[in-house]
């Protein structure tokens, strides 16, 4: 359809819209006024609930997912309630002369407190349900349509890693050479390739023209490591002065690892260094402190001899 054909179908639908809104506002209007509400809210009230309905269609046209969903809810919820209430417009013709009781919808008493409560709920409802729609409404964002020149010109980027392996190209046929003249047909005739060996020539070309090719020569010396190769007492050196501080049950090769920066082999002989050092020094502290009270017994003997022999002398 043509830009003018759908300007034409807009205008009906526009027109068509409006006249029922027409139809549905008079009937909406003596129904507000005949649960309580003034002039200027029964004059409102049609806006509440027909406007609400148009609210949630336009909802409808712009939102996806679930919050389409919400808003086809709130449309149909509110299309029930404006044609309920028409009904009962209808149905009640005291209310086109506004000479109804107030507050009587119907003469049985569960149907007019329910249409009381119906025709009272929907502004609360219209407000709540219309800020909600609003606010999906401005916080939707639409998802990006799919571009097929942008996928077409991704597959052209791809490396040839990424893209399917080709098919090795054919081998040609060998060409049978033709006899010369003159000369006999067997004499010089070469010998025929077996049926075997004909596959299994091919499958060697093909695999040698799709094998890669690896680097070779020797590494150059600027992508060598340059870190300095350090020698078992250096590292045990720096073994030391990171578990100098942790007791022996965090001794551990893991600890070591991290600290050195070495290999979980050498770790482990260094904890095992480290503990043993340990060990052998705490062997010898007690071994200094048992020894230590048999000397100073040994010099407090001398000390007694020497001051008896100075008062016999």
């Amino acid at each position: 359809m043509k830009g003018k054909g759908r300007t034409l179908l807009v205008a009906a639908l526009v027109a068509v819209v409006g006249m029922a809104f027409r139809v549905s506002w008079n009937a909406l209007r003596d129904i507000a006024g005949a649960v309580g509400a003034d002039q200027t809210a029964a004059t409102l009230y049609p806006f509440v609930v027909d406007g609400l309905m148009a609210l949630a269609l336009v909802a409808t046209l712009v939102l996806t997912g679930d919050d389409r969903r919400f808003a086809l809810r709130v449309l149909g919820a509110y299309t029930v309630a404006s044609l309920v209430l028409n009904y009962v417009h209808g149905l009640v013709p005291d209310l086109h002369g506004a000479s109804v009781d107030w507050g009587r919808l119907a003469d049985w008493d569960p149907a007019n407190w329910a249409l009381v409560l119906l025709a009272t709920s929907l502004p609360v409802g219209s407000i709540y349900f219309g800020s909600d729609l609003v606010a999906k409404v401005l916080h939707h964002r639409p998802e990006p349509a799919p571009n097929p020149e942008g996928s077409a010109q991704v597959g052209a980027y791809q490396s040839t890693v990424d893209l399917r392996e080709t098919a090795p190209a054919p081998v040609a046929p060998a060409v049978e050479p033709q006899p010369l003249p003159g000369v006999p047909v067997g004499a010089h005739e070469p010998s025929k390739p077996s049926a075997s060996a004909v596959p299994a020539a091919r499958a060697v070309a093909a695999e040698s023209t799709t094998r890669p090719h690896r680097a070779t020569g020797r590494l150059p010396e600027s992508a060598r490591p340059t870190r300095p190769t350090r020698t078992p007492a250096q590292l045990l050196a720096e073994a030391r002065a990171a578990t100098h501080k942790l007791p022996d049950s965090e001794v551990t090769a893991e600890v070591i690892r991290k600290s050195v920066r070495c290999s979980a082999t050498k770790a482990r002989e260094l904890r095992e260094t480290v503990k043993t050092e340990r060990a052998e020094g705490r062997v010898a502290e007690q071994r200094h402190q048992m020894e230590v009270p048999e000397d100073e017994q040994a010099f407090a003997r001398l000390a007694l001899d020497r001051t008896a022999l100075d008062r016999a002398a």
